[in-house]
Order: C-alpha cells, then structure tokens, then sequence
C-alpha cells in the first residue's frame, strides 16, 4: 500500500485522519505508535520532529503528510471517493474548512484541557484554566447549536471535512460538558454523527485501545455499551 498512517486510534486529532480513510474506503498501513515507547517515538519523529500525529506517509508521492485538517485536505485532493470531504462550491469549502478550524479550537482544545488537567502533578492543576474552557464549550456549543438547525450535516446536505472534525469534539466534549443541558440539535446532530459508518468503525478501534487512566474511564465505556445496544 502506498499510505502509511502513523497514529494512535484513541487520539482525537488521529481519528479524523482514519474517518477520512474509511469514508472513502482509502486503503492504507495503519502503524500504531506507543509515544511511551521509546522506539516508536522515535520513528515518529524522525518522520516529524515534533512527534506529534497523525502523519500521513505518501510513498508513491514522497510526501509526508501532518495536522489531522491537512491530511484530510491531501487524501481529498490526492485519494478523492464517492464522498467529497471538501465541497466543489467554493462558498461551502470556505464554510467546510471554517468549522473543521471551529470544533478544533473552541470544543476539542477546550475539551483537551479539561482532560489534560487530571495528569498534572499534585498541586500543578488549573482549576481557573478548566473552568475557563468549560465556558468557551458552552459558548461553542450555543454557536453548533443555532447553525446545525434544520441541517444534516455541518454545511448542509454533504457530509465534509467539518463533521468529521465535529465527531471527536463533540464525542469528548460532551463528557466535560453535556450535550443534553440545553442543546437538543448538537445532540441529534451528534447521534447522527455515531451512525455514520465510517464514524462508528473508527469508534470501535477507539474503544478497544482505551487506556485505563483516561479520567472520564466509566463514562466511555458506558456510552459505549449504549452504542452497541442501539446498533
């Protein structure tokens, strides 16, 4: 195969790389790297000194790809399929593009944060920094909310880049900040979201590598059993 994926599939920014494989049935090497191996840490870095992924190796292109928005960006242009990630409307890209950026920055980071706080050294944590993000989640959340109405998907009718940077936002988020107080549409665009299956597969090899010191632990594993009740 000519796509090798370097990621952890429990990571957020990881599975908008893999939703993007999948939606478009993209075939390509998962290689799953332990960033406490010291080996592995160090074949991600010499691929991108800041060790950080996902990152997208092209060999019949020689490219190396990194940033989760950026590497969806290059399988659309490069791996386009049935579905397109990046609308052909110029307007809609833009808008596309836009909330991909939107559920990064103002509920993923802020979601991040929250989580991150619980392994900081006794004494080092940032109650004033957690609470801070938890307000920009109900802020974004106000703003999902008003734009998501009447609408499948993040732009519309099309499913894009911006839903499948919406899903592990929205999926972690929801665990600092419940979806249900007050924001029925994020909700129900957030079910639809589970359903999809590009969505529900990368969920699936989620859940099989959830590590036990996540904080939200029990909370996981209960949406989860929920999930596979639903179907």
């Amino acid at each position: 195969m000519t796509l090798t994926l370097y990621y952890h599939p429990f990571s957020s920014y990881c599975q908008k790389a893999v939703i993007a494989l999948y939606e478009n049935d993209t075939p390509f090497t998962p290689r799953h790297i332990n960033l406490g191996d010291e080996a592995q840490a160090a074949e991600l870095k010499r691929l991108w000194p800041m060790r950080k992924f996902p990152v997208l190796r092209d060999d019949a292109r020689n490219q190396t790809v990194v940033e989760s928005s950026i590497i969806v960006e290059y399988l659309a242009q490069h791996y386009p399929g049935q579905s397109q990630l990046i609308p052909s409307d110029p307007d809609l890209a833009r808008e596309a593009r836009f909330k991909d950026r939107f559920f990064d920055f103002y509920i993923m980071d802020q979601a991040s944060k929250a989580v991150t706080d619980h392994f900081r050294p006794a004494g080092k944590n940032d109650s004033f920094g957690v609470e801070s993000a938890k307000a920009t989640l109900r802020t974004a959340y106000d703003v999902v909310e008003k734009e998501i109405a009447g609408k499948t998907w993040a732009v519309g009718d099309q499913f894009t880049m911006a839903d499948i940077a919406a899903f592990p936002a929205l999926f972690y988020g929801d665990f600092i900040v419940p979806l249900a107080d007050g924001h029925k549409n994020t909700a129900a665009y957030f079910e639809r979201l589970l359903k999809r299956p590009s969505i529900a597969r990368t969920l699936k090899e989620g859940a099989q590598a959830l590590m036990q010191g996540f904080p939200y632990y029990d909370q996981y594993r209960a949406r989860m059993a929920r999930i596979a009740t639903s179907g």
